[in-house]
């Protein structure tokens, strides 16, 4: 077969590798007109793209800017609020304390007060009970002192004004004898 190229290319006046001349002329007609339509059409389309999409792009890289730096200062006033926010809590926190120690000094007050009138109170109750039993003592010991002396002499001792003036003389003596004692 290779053989049967070679003696075809002999016997023809052209060469096999290159193409006929009018092949040649209507291929360059098809690419300028190909060259000319891209240039004219197609390449100011994908000019006009290209630079709407170089827009947006720079478009979306302002607006992440602005974004960033919008994020930027609300995290400042973030970290202002929370450290104002950390001093107010502390404040309130100074203030509690303060009213917890007022209210600790007033309710001991308070009670160091009522324990003190409570004392007063049970020594007065003491005092009015010592009284009544004094009085009560004086009138059992009077009776049976009367009445001892009633059988130790063998007579009534009825006159109460007598007995009574006696037995104040006695207790009155015996007390003395206690307090001349101490």
């Amino acid at each position: 077969m290779i053989n049967t190229v070679f003696v075809a290319a002999e016997s023809a006046d052209h060469n096999p590798l290159l193409p006929a001349t009018y092949d040649i002329v209507w291929s360059l007609v098809v690419f300028a007109v190909i060259l000319v339509a891209f240039w004219k059409v197609f390449l100011p389309k994908m000019q006009t793209m290209l630079d709407q999409r170089a827009e947006a792009i720079e478009g979306n890289i302002a607006k992440a800017d602005e974004a960033q730096a919008k994020a930027e200062a609300a995290l400042q006033e973030y970290t202002a609020q929370l450290a104002s926010a950390r001093q107010e809590a502390g404040e309130i926190r100074d203030a509690a304390r303060a009213d917890a120690t007022k209210i600790v000094a007033k309710a001991k007050d308070d009670a160091t007060a009522e324990q003190a009138r409570i004392a007063q109170a049970a020594q007065a109750q003491i005092e009015a009970e010592r009284q009544s039993a004094v009085v009560s003592l004086r009138k059992d010991v009077g009776s049976l002192a009367i009445d001892l002396a009633s059988g130790v002499v063998g007579e009534s001792l009825a006159d109460d004004q007598k007995a009574s003036a006696l037995v104040d003389r006695f207790l009155a003596d015996l007390e003395a004898s206690e307090k001349a004692a101490q």
